[in-house]
């Protein structure tokens, strides 16, 4: 049975810090119970001898320091997959928002993974046809490739996004194709963009689809992109599928990040720019140190 905790010493924001804690760990999931019998969900973002300080999920309104409790849940967030992900939507944490049913999972995978040996991957020269003719001509995207899209306010990125989406393929070839979209703080209307661009053109049907709203928290949007590879890695190294990763757009990713550091009092950074970052993944790599390359703030 996991340890109850009613030492929570502070609210700030999205932030809460518990004191007199012991044997947690980083990145650790929480779940806080209010007095009313509400439970909500937060991850453990530093520890500082018995000092715990979380991150929540859902808003702070409603806890009370006296009558509130936390209790860790001993391991790190995780995503459900299957091959039914294929032509679903889901939220930043991996839960469906598409009105279909629950995933049944053939696995779970932590999404927080150690980066790959770059001595082990197979050198990049299989092309990949984007359907845009800048890309395809001048900046070929290959499989094992990262590619990332610069913009700036106004420019239609997320056309752009969307139509590399739609048009995607690999010549010459009949092994299984997917792609992994997820979208970052987009508002409705983008949202509503994409999904009804992929359902008309059938590209849903091969897609797996991560969307986070603007108005979701900050942590899930930091979450988001760790989501969304996970899954490409499954379809990629358990399925035998080629995968093509979209994220979009790496600037909101940021400001999450720079949102959390504020309400840590941390230095923020200034300067944000559009980013797109597609990157494709190989089913087939020899040897393996672990999982994934971080997402780092500097993206």
């Amino acid at each position: 049975m996991p340890k109850e905790y009613r030492t929570i010493q502070e609210v700030a924001g999205p932030l809460m810090l518990v004191r007199g804690v012991e044997g947690v760990t980083y990145n650790e999931l929480g779940e806080i119970e209010l007095f009313s019998g509400e439970k909500r969900r937060c991850k453990v973002l530093e520890i500082d001898g018995g000092n715990a300080l979380v991150q929540l999920f859902e808003s702070s309104t409603g806890i009370n320091l006296s009558n509130s409790k936390v209790r860790f849940l001993g391991r790190s967030m995780e995503l459900g997959v299957s091959e039914d992900m294929l032509s679903r939507v889901f939220d930043g944490l991996g839960r469906p928002i598409d009105g279909g049913p629950e995933i049944l999972p053939d696995k779970r995978m932590d999404i927080n993974g150690l980066p790959m040996n770059p001595a082990a991957r197979n050198y990049p020269q299989e092309f990949i046809q984007t359907g845009i003719s800048a890309i395809d001509g001048l900046n070929t995207l290959v499989r094992g490739q990262k590619l990332p899209i610069f913009s700036a306010s106004g420019l239609p990125h997320a056309n752009l996004a969307a139509q590399i989406a739609r048009q995607a393929k690999v010549r010459g070839t009949n092994e299984p194709f997917a792609v992994v979209f997820a979208a970052m703080g987009i508002t409705f209307e983008e949202s509503n963009f994409f999904i009804q661009s992929f359902k008309e053109t059938g590209a849903i049907d091969r897609t797996v689809m991560f969307v986070n709203l603007a108005n979701d928290p900050a942590v899930e949007r930091i979450a988001t992109p760790r989501m969304a590879l996970t899954a490409a890695e499954y379809l990629a190294f358990e399925k035998n599928m080629h995968v093509l990763v979209i994220l979009t757009d790496i600037t909101n990713y940021a400001d999450a990040l720079r949102e959390v550091s504020a309400a840590r009092k941390e230095v923020p950074g200034r300067v944000g720019i559009q980013v797109i970052c597609i990157r494709t993944l190989r089913p087939c790599m020899s040897v393996l140190d672990g999982k994934r390359a971080k997402m780092e703030a500097s993206q």
